[in-house]
Order: structure tokens, then C-alpha cells, then sequence
């Protein structure tokens, strides 16, 4: 018989071993954190604002800025809290909650990569009617599949969460939760939560990534055949920011699962740093990518600098 301590709430941890060290790591934190902040919010606020921006490809570019901004705000307040103060405890409903957005939110920037890679398919394989296909219409039932895709999928495991009893240790070995490892706590037959997850993967992640690959091979079949150098190259770099987000997304992904899978003699503030890497590492980059190398952002940036500079 198990020992009733379910009620007890989960510890979240920091980086262990450098426990001392934690408020000068929350200073780099706390950067990192204002850097997403600030560059998917202007993003976001240069696709609302500008009208040059409201094209497709700059709405897709706009729910994946939003995504990343809800990935950062659910995972940010227990990591500094953690790192600040050592504010350890959350509740069950807390952790639950906090495991389903990230979850659910991280199906959904898979699901947008592969949207976008749909837009820029469409832009070079069938320009004529790149206009008729891909509607402001089209663009919102694409977007509310794909955000409800993520939220709903992720359902089954973590309502069942709430019915465990947990009588294992409470210690939770990042300072947010993940679902993975808030089910190895229970006391219960998790075999269901083992293989979803799996089965989930393989369904949604995975398989996007293998579309985006195969819609990238047509991509680059169509653009060979241009004959002008200079329209091919203009064609290619309209890809170029998307295939630079995807390559951060799903090489994060990939080297979080292989650590996980393969990487039991790896000292665990590894396994810790990884996680945090693949949370904060591309939100901190999309921004960047899309304003360096896409000329319609970094036209509307100059617009918005020469329209408050005026202002005032």
C-alpha cells in the first residue's frame, strides 16, 4: 500500500549543483527573457500596424511570434521564481496547467513551421494563384486547425495526470513542468501516458517535419527550372528565413530527444540546460532570422522608427 502524500505540492529545481549561482544566472535569464519579449512583440506589432505586412506570409510569421510569446510567459514565471527567490513549490493544478500549455503550444509551432511551409509551396510552385488559394479566410481556418490541433491533441495525458495518486518523490527536475516526467511520480499504471505521447510525435512533429522536407524538394525542383539567375536566387530567399526557423526548431527537438534517450551518463544540469535551450533558443532567434534576412520586415522596422521619430 502506497503512502497517501498526493496532496503535497511539486518541488521544481533550478541548475543543480549551482545552486549558489543562480541569481547571476537569472541576470542572463532576465535578458533573454526581455530579448523574446521585445522581438516577437515588435513583430507582432509591425505586422498589426503595417499595411505591407498583411500578406499571408507575414500572418503565419505572426502566429508563430505569438506562439513564442505564450511558450516564454508559461514558462517564466516558475523559472524565475526559481532562480530569484527559490520559489520551489507548485501546486498540482499549477503544474498541470503549466505542462499542458507548453505541450500543447509546442505542437502548435510545429503545426505553424508547416503552415508556413505550405505559404512560401504555394508562393513558388503556383504563384498565379497564390492570391485565390491562400485567402485571409483560408489563413484563419488554417491557423484554428492548427492551434486546435495542439490544444486538444495534448488532452488525454494530461487529464489523466489528475487522477494519479503521486507518492513517489516531489522533487520535478526542471523549474517548470513537463508531462513526462510529473507521470514517472505516480503511483499508477502510466503505460497509456508512456505511448500517447509517442504515437503523438510520430503524428504530428515528425510527420510535419517530413512534409516541410518534401515541400522544400519541390521547392528547390520548381526553382532550379527558373532560367534567370537572378529570379532564382530572389525566389530562394524568400525561403530562407523560414528554413532557418524550421532548422532551429526541429534540431532542438532532435538533440533534447536524442539527449533524453541516449544520454544517461550525461550529468543531468546537461540535460537541464538542453531543456532550457530548446524553450528559449528559438523565440530568441525567429525575430532575429525574420529581420535579417526578409526586407519587408526591416523596411516596416525603418518605417516604425521614422513614424515615432516624427511623432515626437
Amino acid at each position: 500500500m502506497w503512502p497517501n502524500i498526493s496532496a503535497a505540492p511539486f518541488l521544481l529545481t533550478g541548475f543543480p549543483g549551482l545552486e549558489a549561482a543562480h541569481h547571476l544566472i537569472s541576470i542572463l535569464f532576465s535578458a533573454v527573457y526581455v530579448s523574446v519579449i521585445l522581438g516577437n512583440g515588435t513583430l507582432l506589432y509591425l505586422i498589426k500596424d503595417d499595411h505591407h505586412l498583411h500578406k499571408p506570409m507575414y500572418y503565419f510569421l505572426a502566429m508563430l511570434a505569438g506562439t513564442d510569446l505564450m511558450v516564454t510567459l508559461t514558462t517564466m514565471p516558475t523559472v524565475m521564481g526559481v532562480l530569484w527567490v527559490n520559489l520551489r513549490e507548485i501546486s498540482h493544478g499549477g503544474c498541470f496547467l503549466q505542462a499542458y500549455f507548453i505541450h500543447s503550444l509546442s505542437a502548435v509551432q510545429s503545426g505553424i513551421l508547416l503552415a508556413m511551409a505550405y505559404d512560401r509551396f504555394i508562393a513558388i510552385r503556383n504563384p498565379l494563384r497564390y492570391t485565390s488559394i491562400l485567402t485571409n479566410s483560408r489563413v484563419v481556418k488554417l491557423g484554428v486547425g492548427v492551434f486546435m490541433r495542439g490544444f486538444i491533441s495534448i488532452m488525454p495525458v494530461i487529464l489523466r495526470l489528475f487522477s494519479f495518486p503521486y507518492c513517489h518523490s516531489h522533487v520535478l527536475a526542471h523549474a517548470f513542468c513537463l508531462h513526462q516526467e510529473v507521470m514517472k511520480l505516480a503511483c499508477a499504471d502510466i503505460t497509456f501516458n508512456k505511448l500517447y505521447p509517442v504515437i503523438l510525435i510520430c503524428l504530428t512533429v515528425f510527420l510535419d517535419s517530413l512534409i516541410i522536407f518534401f515541400s522544400y524538394v519541390l521547392i528547390l525542383k520548381t526553382v532550379m527550372g527558373i532560367a534567370a539567375g537572378e529570379e532564382r536566387a530572389k525566389a530562394l530567399n524568400t525561403c530562407l528565413s523560414h528554413i532557418g526557423c524550421v532548422l532551429i526548431f526541429y534540431v532542438t527537438v532532435i538533440g533534447l530527444s536524442f539527449i533524453h534517450r541516449f544520454g544517461k551518463h550525461v550529468p543531468e544540469v546537461v540535460h537541464v540546460i538542453l531543456s532550457y535551450v530548446y524553450f528559449l533558443f528559438p523565440p530568441l532567434m525567429n525575430p532575429i532570422i525574420y529581420s535579417i534576412k526578409t526586407k519587408q520586415i526591416q523596411y516596416g522596422i525603418v518605417r516604425l522608427l521614422c513614424k515615432h521619430r516624427s511623432g515626437s
